[in-house]
């Protein structure tokens, strides 16, 4: 009998250090490149790092490193390279060549992620339209079969015949997709308008940092929710009521580090639903060793779409795992790698140790009263999982969507006194 189980590509990855950027955070990158290379369902079998003063026009990286790569390659069995910057259409081309083996970098594999994890007919299209967008300068790395015949006479023209004629299937297939979507914003903008107005609450944050168990918690639903980056694609909204007070709330695709720019268009009538929200709960991962790096993250793509004025409230959550310490209760070398020593201010467990917590097993109240809490007013800690401090993570978003309602309906405000 035939075995028809898929194994798993073994994948090598590549980050490059360049602009002074401190080898701690290439490490923590490429933590993140391969646990993107997971999702995708590809095993990670090695990490190279290179630094370099300015990144090479044709490989990105230098010729010694590469051959070392190549190397590793032949003597390892490894199926595929993923670079953790983005490659232009040519560096991609040169480097497959060295390396002999298929070359993605990160873009490239996040749409791959976002292609398996979409599910309706909406997502799919957002999900297309970007994959079509990121193909299209691209095509000429796609025809490299056509090298093999060294551009003889007669073969040149019709090769760059094919790739034009590509080019205008995927110019009409792109307008076709916009014009699906144009679509899709109008039906999406109506099923808004058609809500009324209730006060609108929008989970916001970076990828798997628990906001879809947030969301199931808070609306009693069965929202899918997955230890794996991008476990949601598509927005969730679920009428929510605190104290006899209705609102709505919604679950939203993750922000990551490097957001495709085709990904963020594309998601546009997704993400919507964030620039039209009363207010945002900015979920935050405080067991990530670099979580104060994800919410500046947060922050940026936030101003991109023109919603970081809205008000705030930010949900540390994961509590009951935010960092592991030794028996002595010191901070583990995985946290000190990102965050440095206990007299940096990224080092949660050193600060917490100045309010009188052990450091690495602080309490609820030591975390109320850290830089953490200080830093990020209004602010609260919870454990989504062991819905741990959960009766007061409801009553402080009880009270800003209460403010806002009696602002929108105040002949009705003695319906929602507690």
């Amino acid at each position: 009998m035939i075995d028809t189980t898929l194994v798993p590509e073994r994948a090598v990855l590549i980050g490059v250090i360049y602009n002074r950027r401190a080898e701690k955070e290439i490490a923590e990158y490429l933590d993140e490149l391969a646990f993107l290379t997971e999702t995708a369902g590809a095993i990670p079998v090695k990490k190279f790092t290179q630094y370099i003063e300015h990144p090479n026009p044709r490989t990105l990286i230098g010729s010694g490193k590469l051959n070392e790569i190549k190397n590793y390659i032949r003597d390892n069995a490894a199926d595929i390279v993923i670079f953790d910057d983005d490659l232009s259409p040519s560096q991609l081309r040169n480097i497959e060549k060295i390396v002999e083996r298929r070359v993605l970098d990160r873009t490239n594999l996040i749409l791959d992620i976002f292609a398996t994890r979409a599910k309706t007919a909406h997502a799919k299209t957002q999900v297309e339209l970007a994959q079509y967008q990121y193909l299209l300068p691209r095509l000429a790395h796609l025809w490299t079969h056509l090298e093999r015949q060294r551009g003889g006479i007669g073969l040149r023209g019709p090769g760059e015949a094919e790739i034009e004629t590509d080019r205008r299937i995927i110019h009409k297939k792109i307008a076709h997709l916009k014009e699906e979507l144009k679509k899709i914003d109008t039906q999406k903008a109506t099923q808004r308008q058609n809500r009324g107005k209730l006060v609108r609450v929008a989970l916001v944050g970076y990828t798997n940092v628990g906001k879809s168990t947030i969301m199931n918690l808070l609306s009693k639903s069965d929202i899918f929710a997955e230890n794996k980056l991008f476990a949601t694609l598509d927005t969730t909204v679920r009428k929510v009521i605190l104290n006899n007070l209705p609102f709505l709330l919604c679950d939203t695709v993750g922000f990551i580090r490097k957001l495709p720019h085709h990904l963020v268009e594309s998601f546009k009538s997704t993400l919507d639903e964030v620039r039209e929200a009363d207010i945002l709960l900015h979920i935050v991962d405080i067991s990530h060793p670099c979580f104060e790096d994800q919410i500046i993250i947060v922050n940026q793509t936030l101003q991109q779409l023109n919603a970081s004025d809205k008000p705030t409230v930010m949900v540390f959550n994961k509590i009951d795992a935010y960092i592991s310490s030794d028996p002595q209760g010191h901070v583990t070398e995985d946290y000190r790698r990102c965050n440095g020593t206990s007299s940096n201010k990224g080092d949660l467990a050193g600060q917490l140790s100045e309010y009188g917590g052990l450091a690495g097993k602080a309490t609820l109240e030591d975390l109320k009263n850290s830089w953490v809490s200080k830093n990020n007013e209004p602010c609260i800690f919870i454990s989504a999982i062991y819905k741990d401090n959960f009766p007061e993570f409801k009553e402080l978003l009880y009270k800003y969507v209460r403010e806002i309602h009696i602002k929108r309906y105040p002949y009705n405000d003695f319906l929602y006194y507690t």
